[in-house]
């Protein structure tokens, strides 16, 4: 006998939770129906009509069959009598309607976040698709939101107006090139043999470095070592011509990450690094640097949960940027430590990885949207931006009577090295919205500046030029 599985919802926006769900139901089944809402059983609440929400869902390969749902969907359980119904995670602890009915018959109701792992950009690939850039614009979110390539083009040329502070963990990136030698006779280790190496400004000095050569007149206060990495940062920034505060910490050197890498691929990376937060003198000497700058309109938070944001040193900046209305961003990073996007209150955007985001919660079961409601709950940003790797980014918007999600593909399916993506996409991102940009103008300017960004090998901060260059593409 056939197993069928049945989800139905309104699927405003078709995003990676969604597709995820889908994902789950159809291996949970030999053949899976998707019912979507019509426009009058949800009262006309939605930003697309109900023709054009059942094409993406018919659009989806999981999906066998899918169709307008106009009645109540109970009545609709009772005469199908579907094998198994399929619904997200965060209704496992309520009241479900369906389970009386399923139980008459003996059918089955599953709950699911969906597989954490997975990539909806292989399953929207389009087989024969040509692309003749590395980058791929996002026709629909574009249409979706009315954004003009004038608007876009405007909004780059204001960052030039803007006073930005980037605050946060300082990095060097080594990028170490090797020749394979082969497998040691000794022990099975791969040999090589070093060729070049390069060095990269990385963590929140990239950041400060992006927002300099994107426009901003730009601020930068770190901690580091008292160490040779010390004095190429120092160069670097100065170079740039940013105002750079570096206080020295004996009891720690720059951070450094070294990446041995043969044939375009990493083979191994090596941190040097320490993990213990400043002391109170180094918090109050920040504290105090920063009230004596003069003008600022944004402030950027860089954590990597190296030590130099401690959460006393957040809350007293946090306090001064409310009181002198100054917009405040963060990132806080948690590639292979336990970081906390959540300590970061009141800001006007937070980026956290689905992994940074599910560690901050402690949930590991929830979809996406629930996460993010809950983050808000628990911080209140205004604007949460979910990074999803090659799922790209999925946006929360808490502002009431406008669209609560939505999400950005990646732009660049070509991609180099990803180490940087992050960074690229708050610092444009933040700026843009500080210059007037609305979250979906301001989140497709950060996705187009990630996209740029990873197109090359090593964090090289990215020029105003090449950010218009892509933009005069549309």
């Amino acid at each position: 006998m056939k197993k069928i599985a049945l989800v139905y919802g309104n699927f405003n926006i078709l995003h990676p939770g969604h597709l995820r769900l889908l994902k789950f139901a159809k291996e949970s089944s030999d053949y899976l129906i998707v019912a979507v809402n019509s426009e009058k059983l949800t009262n006309g609440l939605n930003l697309l009509d109900e023709q054009t929400r059942l094409e993406s869902i018919k659009a989806t390969s999981f999906v066998d069959e899918a169709f307008i749902l106009n009645e109540n969907i109970l009545d609709y359980i009772k005469k199908a009598k579907p094998s198994i119904i399929v619904k997200g995670k965060e209704h496992e602890q309520k009241t479900n309607p369906e389970e009386n009915i399923l139980k008459e018959y003996g059918g089955r109701l599953l709950f699911t976040s969906g597989e954490i792992g997975f990539s909806s950009l292989d399953l929207l690939q389009k087989d024969f698709e040509i692309n003749n850039s590395f980058i791929n614009h996002a026709s629909e979110f574009l249409k979706r939101h009315k954004i003009q390539k004038e608007d876009l083009i405007s909004y780059v040329n204001n960052f030039e107006k803007l006073n930005v502070l980037v605050i946060g963990d300082t990095i060097i990136d080594e990028y170490i090139t090797c020749n394979p030698v082969g497998m040691s006779q000794e022990d099975p280790t791969i040999v090589v043999t070093p060729l070049s190496n390069k060095k990269f400004i990385g963590g929140a000095a990239i950041v400060a470095s992006h927002a300099k050569t994107l426009g901003a007149n730009v601020s930068y206060i770190s901690v580091v070592g008292d160490d040779e990495n010390y004095k190429y940062t120092k160069k670097y920034l100065k170079d740039l011509n940013i105002n750079t505060t570096l206080y020295k910490d004996h009891t720690r050197p720059t951070t450094l990450k070294q990446r041995f890498r043969a044939h375009n691929k990493t083979l191994l990376r090596v941190n040097h690094l320490k993990q213990h937060y400043i002391n109170k003198d180094l918090e109050k000497e920040i504290i105090k640097n920063i009230k004596n700058i003069k003008r600022l309109d944004l402030i950027i938070f860089s954590d990597f949960s190296y030590g130099v944001l401690t959460k006393k040193l957040i809350n007293k900046i946090s306090d001064f940027a409310n009181k002198n209305n100054i917009s405040m961003v963060a990132d806080s990073q948690s590639s292979s430590q336990v970081g906390d996007i959540s300590k970061f209150k009141n800001m006007d955007i937070v980026t956290p990885t689905e992994r940074e985001i599910r560690l901050s919660l402690n949930d590991f079961e929830s979809g996406l949207v629930v996460l993010s409601k809950k983050l808000r709950k628990q911080s209140k940003p205004k604007f949460i931006f979910t990074t999803l790797g090659s799922e790209g980014i999925m946006i929360y918007n808490s502002i009431k009577k406008q669209l609560l999600t939505d999400n950005i593909p990646a732009l660049n399916n070509n991609s180099k090295d990803v180490s940087g993506a992050g960074d690229s996409l708050i610092t444009c991102s933040a700026m843009a919205n500080t210059v007037g940009a609305n979250i979906w103008q301001a989140s497709y300017l950060g996705s187009l500046a990630a996209a740029i960004q990873v197109s090359r090998i090593g964090n090289i901060p990215i020029q105003k030029e090449e950010l218009l260059k892509e933009i005069r593409k549309l």
